[in-house]
């Protein structure tokens, strides 16, 4: 039974830490958006290089996408099968343990543990497995102690074998175990077993344990007649005896001689046992001790008396084995722990069995961190086994940290949080007292991230980590949820005024400049949300919900100071803000695309030119329309981010094009005025065509009115910029905005988009026509080339011929098209067939 203990205990250590790999990834996986390379993170070391563990994550499709072991051994999709249909359908989050099945694995008989993805509304995004070689999970450090024809595996909750380690299979018809040996729950069942139910036909004694916390269970099964062959062979040596006594009746003269050499023979084999099991003894890794139990005249144990060990046993307390020897516990242990080791001997001298890891106290004589140790009794013996497990221990805490510590600030992670704030709730509700949850986001973090770069931002974050730490009272917690939002717990609230004092000085800190590596002094504020328990919510999901919606309340009326949450917040803000962190979960995943819609030649339809639209390609919603997420992202600042996105990938399409050899024409990308006036466009455009190899005469820019009605230097600066890299100016929607023809002419710009509600009124009588001309006719003296937007019947495009307008673009021409669709725009060339191409009059 103590074998099956043990090799319970061990079991559990290895699900715990495949369980706790599982938990990580599943953190990280919804933190990046998915983006996460095992193989990666493999050839760094975070993984073991053996193939006995193998990691996988599928997507909602059933698909694999990345493996720790490449993605050429990995299954096609798992989508019929039924751990991933439960896991689809079930939106449980607890490990799934998966029994080997020949249809999935076909000879790569492995265990699989599972956990179900989620996306950060909690959708289903696809499972992560780890698979385990039956090996891997029958590993046990106390195999040694097992004969050839022993057996040691785990079976799940069914009695389904899992792995098992033995030349020997189990007969189970295929019912599994639980048919043979019913299982109680957390305790061990002990029976024995005809040889019918194993293949090689010999009985054995089978002992199940139940893993702590998993549905699983450990089995040894142990040879009856390797258990009992001391008896079998002592039963043949009195057998013998009985013999040789008959023949002593017949023949007494020889009984002394043949006596004698009986017993010099059993002395023999005796010594040759001793010398055998003290050669096997002095070569383990553990270290056993034989201890003899001494008492008073009252029958209490005074002390205990070191009767035997073995080398290793000695070395581990620093000592020679014949130095050992002989002393008793008092010469031994002193102080504190001497008096609590004491005390636990005694214990189990009364219990008679006890097995389980402990830390070393300093004062102990022996020498490690961690050790297991086993004692069992036997009359007035106690016999000890100890056995040092620091490496295991250590690899244990390395695991739980990695899952439970932010990287770069080395605060606690999210996931310590999820595991943290539960028990600080309780600890509150027991007390009576308030707990109070903060969330803070550093403002305008991001321009850190975009002026200076990544590794600025990565220096900032960690000096802030460091400035929370220090404002926040003994006894509470910070954590890094990720990115530049973090969170401070704060425990044993008597007041709503402990709160606000706590979040003064965290305002105060956050506001004062940090210095970094470039020398200069950068200055970011803190907004901070506050949730309070009980009266915001009292779980930690409705308390962190709340917590965020009055940090977004305190940015919304103002940044860089606190606001606790009020239940009267409006509805609409709460959609808002939602609408406003679906977006910005948007941007930081890419969920965007870009569509073309092509611009012509007005007299022979002769492509010239596209214009680059976004498209926001939602998970659940599908594509979504500009007009409904465009405003959101002006509003917010998010258009700045977005429109650098979309630069990179129309330069990054123009190099996918070029590499396919078509014959390219420029593309038109819109620039707001936010991110016009923020002083850098010039740059970011040089450095995303140089990023990609295209030529400035393949890229024009699309500004609106109100871009010029900025700082009259700036703007000049700006136009100047763009001019020099040799990149084309369009003015876009002309006519809806401020500007006027003579402020055009002093910018020196190059094209004039007139905007589609004036091309609406060309064929509306000779008024709308007029008006079209004189914009027209105003804007050829000024050098600029002019296009009509929104051009959508034959005979528009026939009076704006007759107008001698540059190009058209509009529904008429083409829709916005994916970039799949263009090439074939691009190769056919003359947009108009033959029959609308009305080449203007002499």
């Amino acid at each position: 039974m103590s074998l099956a203990h043990a090799y319970s205990d061990e079991l559990f250590r290895t699900i715990r830490q495949i369980d706790q790999i599982t938990l990580n990834l599943k953190y990280y996986w919804q933190k990046t958006g998915g983006k996460l390379e095992l193989e990666d993170q493999r050839n760094f070391g975070l993984y073991p290089a053996s193939s006995m563990l193998q990691v996988v994550i599928v997507d909602r499709n059933g698909m694999p996408l990345t493996s720790t072991h490449g993605m050429a051994n990995e299954d096609p999709a798992l989508s019929g099968k039924d751990f991933f249909r439960r896991h689809k359908n079930d939106p449980s989050p607890q490990l799934l343990i998966n029994p080997p099945s020949p249809e999935l694995d076909i000879d790569r008989m492995r265990v699989r543990f599972s956990r179900r993805l989620d996306t950060a509304d909690g959708e289903f995004d696809g499972i992560v497995i780890v698979s385990a070689t039956p090996d891997y999970l029958a590993s046990f450090h106390d195999e040694s102690l097992l004969n050839g024809g022993d057996l040691h595996g785990v079976t799940d909750a069914n009695g389904t074998v899992l792995a098992f380690k033995g030349d020997v299979k189990i007969n189970s018809n295929g019912r599994g175990l639980n048919h043979i040996l019913p299982m109680v729950e957390n305790e061990p069942q002990v029976l024995s077993l005809a040889g019918m139910h194993f293949s090689d036909q010999r009985s054995r004694m089978v002992v199940r344990q139940a893993v702590p916390q998993y549905p699983v269970t450990a089995v040894i099964a142990l040879s009856d007649e390797e258990m009992f062959q001391s008896y079998h062979q002592a039963r043949d040596s009195y057998r013998n005896i009985a013999v040789i006594g008959s023949i002593c009746l017949i023949a007494f003269t020889l009984t002394g001689m043949i006596f004698s050499l009986r017993l010099a023979w059993r002395n023999q084999q005796a010594d040759e046992v001793r010398r055998a099991y003290r050669m096997a003894t002095d070569e383990a890794r553990e270290g056993f001790y034989m201890v003899r139990a001494i008492y008073d005249r009252d029958r209490k144990i005074v002390d205990f008396l070191l009767e035997d060990c073995n080398e290793r046993g000695a070395s581990i307390a620093g000592l020679t084995r014949a130095g050992m020897i002989g002393m008793r516990f008092w010469q031994l242990f002193s102080g504190e722990h001497a008096k609590e080791t004491f005390e636990f001997f005694v214990e189990v001298m009364r219990t008679g069995f006890y097995e389980g890891e402990y830390l070393v106290s300093p004062n102990s004589p022996v020498h490690g961190t961690w050790m297991h140790r086993k004692l069992v009794r036997s009359g007035d013996t106690l016999a000890i086994t100890l056995r040092d497990v620091s490496d295991t221990k250590a690899h244990e805490q390395a695991l739980a940290k990695l899952a439970n510590t932010d990287v770069l600030t080395n605060l606690p992670n999210r996931h310590w949080l999820t595991e943290f704030l539960p028990g600080a709730l309780e600890r509150a509700k027991h007390s009576g007292k308030k707990a109070a949850l903060l969330f803070v986001d550093l403002d305008d973090f991001k321009n850190i991230n975009d002026t200076l770069g990544h590794a600025s931002g990565d220096e900032l974050l960690q000096a802030a980590a460091l400035r929370l730490r220090s404002v926040i009272r003994p006894g509470d917690n910070v954590a890094r949820l990720g990115g530049d939002e973090f969170t401070v717990i704060i425990e044993q609230v008597e007041s709503n005024d402990d709160v606000c004092r706590v979040a003064e000085r965290i305002v105060k800190t956050l506001s004062e400049p940090f210095h970094l590596a470039d020398g200069n002094g950068h200055i970011v504020h803190g907004s901070i949300g506050i949730s309070l328990y009980p009266e915001d919510g009292d779980d930690a999901r409705t308390l962190l919900k709340h917590a965020d919606i009055a940090m977004y309340a305190a940015k919304a009326n103002g940044k860089g100071h606190y606001q606790f949450f009020q239940p009267q917040l409006s509805e609409s803000l709460v959609v808002r803000l939602n609408r406003e962190h679906a977006l910005r979960g948007a941007i930081e995943r890419d969920e965007f695309v870009l569509f073309y819609q092509p611009r012509v030649d007005t007299f022979s339809g002769e492509l010239r030119s596209m214009e680059a639209l976004v498209r926001w390609m939602h998970p659940e919603r599908g594509l979504v329309p500009p007009l409904d997420f465009i405003p959101m992202a002006e509003d917010t600042g998010l258009i700045v981010k977005l429109g650098e996105l979309v630069i990179r990938k129309a330069c990054a399409q123009l190099a996918q094009w070029k590499a396919a050899g078509l014959a390219l024409v420029p593309v038109s990308i819109n620039v707001s005025p936010r991110q016009f006036n923020q002083g850098n466009i010039s740059a970011l455009f040089a450095s995303s065509m140089a990023e990609h190899g295209i030529d400035a005469t393949l890229v024009e820019i699309e500004i609106t009115e109100s871009c010029m009605m900025g700082d009259g230097h700036v703007v000049t600066e700006q136009l100047a910029a763009i001019d020099r890299l040799g990149i084309r100016l369009l003015v876009d929607d002309f006519g809806t905005g401020y500007s006027s023809l003579s402020q055009l002419q002093q910018l020196d710009l190059d094209t004039l988009k007139i905007d589609k509600a004036f091309t609406a009124q060309v064929c509306n009588g000779k008024e709308g026509e007029a008006f079209f001309m004189a914009i027209l006719s105003m804007a050829h003296v000024l050098g600029m080339s002019v296009v009509a937007e929104g051009v959508e019947t034959e005979e528009q495009l026939q009076v704006l011929q007759a107008l001698s307008c540059n190009e058209v673009q509009g529904y008429y021409v083409s829709k916005p098209v994916p970039a799949a669709e263009m090439p074939a725009l691009m190769e056919k060339r003359f947009l108009f067939p033959a029959t609308r191409n009305l080449l203007k009059a002499g």
